[in-house]
């Protein structure tokens, strides 16, 4: 038995990041062990779990969570939803704000804008796409605008490089110079569940292991809610 374990360590996108900044200090205070969770676009998350790098728990969209299990990366059967997030619609805040209470007026809005800030994980995807079947994939094509991965559209929002962004709440808020409009409207609406999972390596360490699954129940316990909706995200009914 290795006396000094090296320390729990997982990996995640940036989303979650400082949800899960406060929810492993949160976890330390009470007695758990220390964590250290690295947050990355959710892309580059995915190639680093599945070139075999180590972590103690894999924390990404759902989607991203069983690929990973498919190819083998992941354990089968330790997929656990832990939190949502719901993206929206954000614009400078020197700008007078656009109505975007119906689909109608999310296509006129995007129709407008000279500049749409697009994020590279599943937000972003879903939000393509959805342009894309409005018909307005040329205009699309050139007005995008699509921070590096680990950089927030806010960032660019508040920059002014960027007049109509889209993201997860939860990396629009807290950003001064940012005015988020609200969520998609409904139809259209679009919320992303992010799963945990536990990787391969961890099969043939029964206690490291179980600390995880500790930290696991913890992530999606009642004691976890507060910080949750702290950061613009909701638990899983």
């Amino acid at each position: 038995m290795n006396p000094n374990p090296p320390p729990l360590c997982g990996i995640s996108s940036m989303a979650t990041r400082q949800l899960l900044a406060a929810l492993s200090a949160h976890y330390a205070r009470q007695g758990g062990p220390a964590w250290h969770i690295e947050s990355v676009g959710g892309v580059d998350a995915a190639r680093r779990v599945a070139a075999g790098e180590a972590f103690d728990l894999v924390l990404l969209a759902s989607d991203a969570i069983d690929n990973l299990i498919e190819q083998g990366h992941v354990l089968a059967g330790t997929r656990l939803d832990w939190v949502l997030s719901t993206v929206v619609v954000a614009v400078p805040l020197a700008v007078a704000a656009p109505p975007i209470a119906t689909e109608a007026q999310l296509r006129q809005a995007v129709s407008d804008a000279p500049t749409l800030g697009i994020s590279t994980g599943p937000s972003g995807a879903y939000v393509e796409k959805l342009i894309q079947g409005w018909g307005m994939g040329e205009l699309l094509a050139q007005r995008r605008v699509v921070p590096p991965p680990g950089t927030p559209v806010a960032q660019y929002i508040a920059q002014g490089k960027v007049a109509l962004g889209f993201q997860q709440r939860s990396e629009m808020i807290g950003i001064d110079g940012v005015h988020v409009l609200g969520p998609l409207p409904d139809p259209v609406g679009y919320t992303t569940i992010f799963s945990c999972g536990v990787p391969r390596a961890l099969a043939q360490d029964p206690a490291r292991r179980a600390q995880v699954e500790s930290f696991v129940a913890f992530l999606t316990s009642i004691a976890a809610l507060p910080f949750k909706l702290q950061h613009g995200m909701s638990a899983l009914s």
